[in-house]
C-alpha cells in the first residue's frame, strides 16, 4: 500500500471522512435533547471520519508527505477510532431499541481497549524522539512490527465480535416486540440491520487484512494482496456511509423502542394460574374487541383492564401459554373466521377482512390463520360458505 498515491482511492477516503463528520455535526445540531441514541450515532460517525483520515495519513503518499513536513506528530493517534467505533455502535443499537437504556459505571469496561491502545502507542511509538518516529514511519518499520500487528489483529477481531453482538441484539429486540406489540410488521428495522451487517462486512474485511499481515510473517506472498484487501474495505465503508446518510435518516427518528427487562416482584402463582382472572381478561377482550385496533400494545391493554403490564405479560406466558403478539392475533383470527362464513359479508375480499380484524399484513394473517385453523382463509370460506 506504499504505492497508493493521491488518486481516486484517496478521494474515496476523504469523501467518507467528510460525510461522516458532516452527518455527525448535523445530528448534533438538530438532535432533540431527549434523543440520546442520536448522540451515540453522531459519535459513531465521527469515528468513521477519523478512520479514513488515519489511513490517508498513513498510506496516502501525497497526504503523508504533507503531514511529515507540516505536522509530523499527527501520525498514528487517529487510529484510536478503531478501538472505539464498534463499542459506540453497540451503545447506539442498544439505546435505539431500549427506551430506558442508560450508560452505567459497569459499561466503562467497553472503553478498556481504547485505554490499552493509548498506553501501547505511548510505549511503542511515542517513547522515541521525533526523528526516530519519522524513520519508523518512512520505512514502515512500525506498522509492520510484530507488536503492532498483534495489537491491530486483536482490535479488528474485537470489532467483529461487537458487530455480532449488535446483530444478536436486533434479533432479541424482534422477539421482545412480540411481548409488547400486537403488530410488529410496521416496525421497520431493515435499515438498522443494513447498518450493522454492512459494518460487520467492513470489520470482517479489515480483520482478514490484519490476519494476512500476521500470516505474512511466516509465509511470504505478494504485498499487493494487502492493497486489494485494504481498498475493498475502504470502498465498502464508503458505500455503507452513503446508505446510512441517504436512507436511515428517514427512520431512526421514529424508531419503535421498548423497555429493557426489568426486575420486579412476580405475581403469586395463584394469580398467574387463576382461571377466574383469566376468564375476566377473556371476557373483556370479547366484549370490547380491543384486538381490532392494529396499534394495540401491552400498555394500552393493561390500562384498559386495570392490570399492571408486567403482571399481564406474565399471565399471558403462564396461563395462556403465549406472548402478547400471539394472544391478540388469536382473537383476530377468531373474528376473521366469523366474518369469512357470514353470508352478509361474502362480498368482502380477504384483504378487507384481515384489515378489519386488526392485521396489516396479508402474509402474517395467512400464516396465523393456517397455523390455528389448518386451512387458508380462502379454503375456510369455500368450505363453510354455501353459494346462494
Amino acid at each position: 500500500m506504499r504505492e497508493t498515491i493521491f488518486n481516486i482511492h484517496d478521494l474515496v477516503l476523504m469523501m467518507t471522512a467528510v460525510q461522516g463528520a458532516c452527518f455527525a455535526i448535523l445530528l448534533l445540531a438538530t438532535n432533540p435533547r431527549n434523543n440520546k441514541s442520536n448522540y451515540f450515532l453522531a459519535a459513531f460517525l465521527l469515528t468513521q471520519a477519523f478512520i479514513p483520515m488515519h489511513e490517508l495519513v498513513l498510506w496516502g503518499s501525497d497526504i503523508r508527505t504533507i503531514v511529515m513536513e507540516n505536522c509530523p506528530r499527527l501520525f498514528l493517534w487517529m487510529g484510536f477510532a478503531y478501538y472505539l467505533d464498534a463499542a459506540i455502535l453497540y451503545f447506539y443499537v442498544k439505546s435505539l431499541v431500549y427506551q430506558d437504556f442508560t450508560v452505567r459505571k459497569k459499561d466503562a469496561w467497553h472503553f478498556l481497549p481504547l485505554g490499552l491502545f493509548i498506553v501501547f502507542i505511548c510505549i511503542t511509538f511515542y517513547s522515541y524522539n521525533l526523528e526516530e518516529r519519522m524513520a519508523l514511519i518512512i520505512h514502515d518499520k512500525y506498522v509492520y512490527s510484530v507488536p503492532n500487528l498483534i495489537a491491530d489483529f486483536l482490535c479488528k477481531i474485537l470489532r467483529v465480535i461487537y458487530c455480532v453482538a449488535c446483530f444478536l441484539l436486533i434479533l432479541k429486540y424482534k422477539n421482545q416486540l412480540k411481548n409488547t406489540h400486537s403488530t410488529i410488521e410496521r416496525v421497520d428495522i431493515a435499515w438498522l440491520s443494513v447498518l450493522v451487517v454492512g459494518f460487520l462486512l467492513v470489520t470482517i474485511i479489515e480483520a482478514a487484512l490484519a490476519s494476512a499481515k500476521i500470516v505474512h510473517l511466516f509465509i511470504g506472498f505478494h504485498l499487493h494482496l494487502f492493497e486489494v484487501m485494504g481498498l475493498t474495505g475502504y470502498y465498502t465503508a464508503f458505500l455503507l456511509m452513503l446508505v446510512l446518510v441517504f436512507s436511515s435518516t428517514r427512520y431512526f427518528a421514529t424508531f419503535e423502542s421498548i423497555k429493557q427487562k426489568e426486575h420486579f416482584k412476580k405475581p403469586t402463582e395463584e394469580k398467574l394460574l387463576n382461571t377466574v382472572f383469566a376468564e375476566k381478561i377473556d371476557a373483556a377482550m370479547r366484549a370490547k374487541k380491543l384486538y381490532l385496533s392494529p396499534d394495540l400494545t401491552l400498555d394500552m391493554l393493561a390500562e384498559t383492564l386495570a392490570v399492571p403490564s408486567k403482571d399481564l405479560s406474565l399471565i399471558f406466558n403462564r396461563h395462556f401459554d403465549s406472548n402478547f403478539y400471539e394472544f391478540i392475533n388469536g382473537y383476530r383470527i377468531e373474528e376473521a373466521k366469523k366474518v369469512l362464513i357470514d353470508p352478509k359479508h361474502k362480498s368482502k375480499t380477504i384483504t378487507q377482512i384481515y384489515l378489519e380484524v386488526g392485521f396489516n399484513s396479508k402474509s402474517v394473517f395467512n400464516t396465523f390463520f393456517k397455523k390455528i385453523v389448518g386451512q387458508t382463509p380462502s379454503e375456510y370460506r369455500n368450505n363453510h360458505l354455501s353459494p346462494q
